[in-house]
């Protein structure tokens, strides 16, 4: 019967052990002195090691139990540590010295022997500890990767992972991270009642996973295989607040009263758009070309350009803002910074001002929209890409951001004559 290689390896390093208790190996003059007794260990000290000069040959100061300090001609001094696999000799490096110390080599040594009483290959557990990648590395190389996403959604997963996940698993080799493992990081988040967001978080590592698989960084999927539905709570359900339409008029009334403030032609502009909150703020001028806004792909979640129409009173907005952004690059800039733009909170504190607290939000603007249009008869298809909600079997490989564009534009400005119905003497969108 053939041993196993663990066997055969630990049985070369008994037998070199013999053979190392039987001889004591030490340098005189450049050569090997072999002694029939048992070879002594813990034979260099550092003040022999630091003395130690080059010459034309190579030198050898053996510490005993295999180990010894390596000088080359040119004065290197490095450690290195002697053993045999399958009865050939091997060659561990253990590092340069003093860089590495005569006490930590001598831990080194034992280590590499514990390997080797183990039935292991001590260059072998080496390079395969080359080969683990960390969490946090995997983590790099993915995300870094994504060039699909825009800014902002990669920010938002790397301080989600940077916050949540990396102070427990971030230095930890993949391959050796379990189900239970992330579970437990997970757990941490759900039972604060982040309901939604850890599900976010498990769909971030899962996909960081379905990676590491494919570069061989890992064999198994632990966050797949974690069913949130199962795992995790549920909260309730709460739509972004936003008003019926007949609540519109006393809105729109009540909006009047605020005169022109900063805020309150961004609420204006923000309903003549039907874009996100966000993508209003950055709005830049460079961005608009007469009646059209372009909105680069770099800041929508998908990476797909949008084309947002607008419409004539849209046109008269932007001819009111533009005087009031002096240089900055954005459409609104905030109060007082004019290199930053408005702040995030500034139509919801707008919001609770006017009273509507909890009764309406920006993002309510939208659903106001999206109902006007389904009620007044406009295709599915033209409202749905006006709110950026394409369905990704519709898009694909291919999209056309002009798509239903003519149909959009009269969509707008149908939209922009409703409203201006519900302003007090029918005032412009702009408040006058």
């Amino acid at each position: 019967m053939i041993a196993a290689p663990s066997t055969r390896i630990a049985r070369h390093f008994q037998t070199f052990t013999a053979i190392d208790r039987r001889h004591s190996v030490g340098i005189r003059g450049g050569t090997q002195k072999v002694t029939g007794t048992r070879m002594p260990t813990n034979q260099l000290t550092d003040a022999k090691c630091r003395g130690v000069k080059p010459t034309d040959k190579a030198q050898k100061l053996f510490d005993g139990g295999s180990l010894f300090l390596y000088v080359s001609p040119k004065g290197a001094k490095v450690w290195r540590l002697a053993y045999r696999v399958n009865g050939k000799p091997q060659t561990l490096v253990i590092g340069p010295y003093p860089a590495v110390s005569l006490q930590e080599a001598r831990q080194k040594r034992d280590e590499a022997k514990a390997v080797l009483r183990a039935g292991q290959d001590p260059n072998a557990a080496r390079k395969s500890s080359r080969n683990a990648v960390t969490l946090d590395e995997a983590h790099t190389a993915y995300w870094s990767g994504r060039k699909d996403l825009s800014t902002s959604y990669l920010e938002n997963e790397r301080r989600a992972f940077e916050m949540h996940v990396q102070p427990m698993l971030g230095s930890r080799v993949m391959k050796d991270i379990t189900r239970a493992d992330v579970l437990a990081t997970l757990n941490t988040l759900d039972a604060r009642g982040k309901h939604d967001y850890v599900r976010k978080v498990r769909m971030w590592l899962a996909q960081l996973w379905d990676w590491a698989i494919e570069q061989g960084h890992a064999t198994e999927n632990p966050p797949r295989s974690i069913k949130p539905e199962r795992a995790f709570g549920k909260k309730q359900v709460e739509h972004f607040a936003a008003l019926e339409l007949r609540e519109v008029p006393a809105f729109m009334e009540r909006l009047a009263i605020e005169g022109e403030l900063q805020s309150v032609l961004a609420l204006r502009l923000l309903a003549l758009t039907w874009v996100r909150t966000n993508e209003l703020r950055f709005m830049r001028w460079d961005e608009i070309d007469g009646d059209t806004w372009l909105i680069p792909a770099g800041k929508m979640k998908r990476r797909r350009e949008h084309v947002v129409p607008l419409s004539k009173a849209a046109q008269d907005l932007l001819k009111v803002l533009k005087p009031r952004a002096g240089p900055s690059v954005y459409v609104l800039p905030a109060e007082h910074r004019p290199d930053r733009p408005i702040s995030e909170n500034a139509i919801l504190a707008l919001l609770a001002r006017m009273g509507y607290r909890r009764r309406m939000t920006g993002h309510g603007l939208r659903t106001i929209a999206s109902t006007w249009a389904h009620e007044h008869g406009y295709l599915s298809d033209a409202v749905e890409f006006q709110l950026s909600h394409v369905p990704e079997n519709k898009v694909k490989s291919a999209y056309n951001r002009a798509t239903h564009l003519p149909l959009r534009r009269k969509m707008m400005e149908d939209f922009s004559a409703w409203l201006n119905t519900k302003l007090p003497d029918a005032q412009g969108p702009t408040g006058r």
